[in-house]
């Protein structure tokens, strides 16, 4: 019940989040004195509506998304007798921009916010300690068995009993070296899983700032093998001590609401690089999507859909991971935000780069002496369009029929 609620929760954020996209565009648009006709939430068939001045408002049958009909948003839209200056693509290109951009910049307010106040109730990774962690050495959990299967993660009968508790290792100590090498969080499960198996290898740990080194016989076991720090559905043999490692020192911090401020700067920083990170590798993931619905292993990378983030959401919730479900509604808003600035049409991008196409090219001819060259016509870019929509139209298919078939989630079964 609880995940179905939590589903439900996030499909209802997802669909305020885009009304809250178009509200947007329509505050800017009429801010600047533009003509706003109609404001829907939902597609399809109207369910209820009022008119406050000259824009009806109201609710549709479809919950995907909304939209906004501003007048004459290009020069080819119509436009009723009398509406002619209010025409949108008749304002300054300034003015035209900030409309466009008001969509994603919702967007990105909405992430901001919640990154605030997870800032101040949850906290927020701090990359320096997060640096500082994967340099120390790992703190230790001496775990009762070393699981053999790869998809697996608590004992079995036939697992063997765990190494490093038979060897001495406890709970909280940190190893410090294998074989006279240092180790680090960052490099200290490679350095284990490549030990050579059933041989002795000496382990020094640090326990209550006393150094002591201990003899662990590795034993073998299977492993998904990681590519990017993501699993490819393979698995492969290597060694295992039956330990956890992880860091002493906390990488989470709670802010005050100034202090958040910086922080909530930071994060935002760090999660636009990886936004852009990942965009750059979106074609290479399509692929492993008929991969996925097909039968293969779901990369947990692959793009997902508002029905797979969805579940994720209600995942969250049925767990009580409220920090994750935050984090799920911030990393969606931020990538749309970023996605919908994409200079490709029908996308909000794409119109902003055809009005600044314009205003250059008018530069330019000005500059030659010729005449100004006047409006792009949107009607001879209709087959890119269609183009675009078929290809995101078709990956979007794929994306849910993966979400369906071969889901990404939060706690592998």
């Amino acid at each position: 019940m609880a995940y179905l609620a939590g589903l439900v929760a996030f499909a209802l954020t997802i669909f305020i989040s885009v009304c809250l996209h178009e509200a947007g565009h329509m505050a800017a648009a009429k801010s600047f004195g533009m003509k706003v006709t109609q404001y829907f939430a939902g597609f399809g068939p109207r369910l209820w509506s009022f008119r406050r001045g000259e824009t009806e408002y109201g609710l549709r049958g479809i919950p995907l998304g909304g939209f906004v009909k501003i007048v004459g948003m290009t020069p080819q839209d119509e436009v009723e007798p009398g509406d002619e200056e209010r025409a949108m693509w008749r304002f300054p290109v300034w003015k035209r921009t900030i409309v466009l951009l008001a969509g994603s910049a919702t967007h990105f307010a909405l992430a901001i916010l919640a990154i605030w106040i997870m800032a101040m109730t949850m906290g927020l990774p701090s990359q320096e300690r997060a640096e500082r962690a994967a340099a120390s050495p790992p703190t230790i959990e001496v775990l009762p068995c070393a699981v053999i299967d790869a998809h697996r993660d608590s004992c079995l009968p036939t697992d063997p009993a765990s190494p490093a508790a038979a060897a001495g290792l406890a709970t909280g100590d940190r190893i410090t070296a294998v074989n006279g090498t240092p180790v680090t969080l960052d490099n200290a499960i490679t350095t284990i899983q490549g030990l050579p198996w059933n041989r002795p290898a000496t382990v020094t740990v640090d326990r209550g700032g006393q150094s002591i080194e201990l003899q662990v016989k590795p034993v073998l076991v299977q492993r998904p093998t990681m590519v990017d720090g993501a699993p490819t559905g393979a698995v492969k043999p290597v060694s295992a001590m039956g330990v956890g490692v992880g860091s002493s020192v906390k990488v989470i911090m709670t802010y005050n609401p100034v202090s958040a401020v910086g922080a909530t700067g930071d994060y935002t920083a760090m999660l636009a690089k990886g936004t852009l990170t990942s965009l750059q590798k979106f074609p290479q993931k399509i692929p492993k999507l008929w991969t996925a619905i097909t039968g293969g292993e779901r990369d947990p990378e692959t793009p997902v859909s508002v029905v797979g983030i969805s579940r994720l959401g209600g995942e969250a919730v049925e767990h009580g991971l409220w920090d994750v479900f935050l984090q799920i509604f911030i990393g969606f808003n931020f990538f749309i935000g970023v996605f919908n600035l994409l200079p490709l049409l029908p996308v909000d991008g794409g119109h902003i780069a055809i009005i600044w196409f314009e205003k250059v090219r008018s530069w330019v001819y000005r500059l030659l002496h010729r005449p100004d060259p006047g409006r792009v016509d949107y009607m001879k870019l209709m087959p890119v369009t269609y183009a675009v929509i078929l290809v995101f139209g078709a990956i979007t298919v794929l994306t849910i029929g993966a979400d369906i078939v071969n889901p990404v989630t939060l706690f592998p079964r």
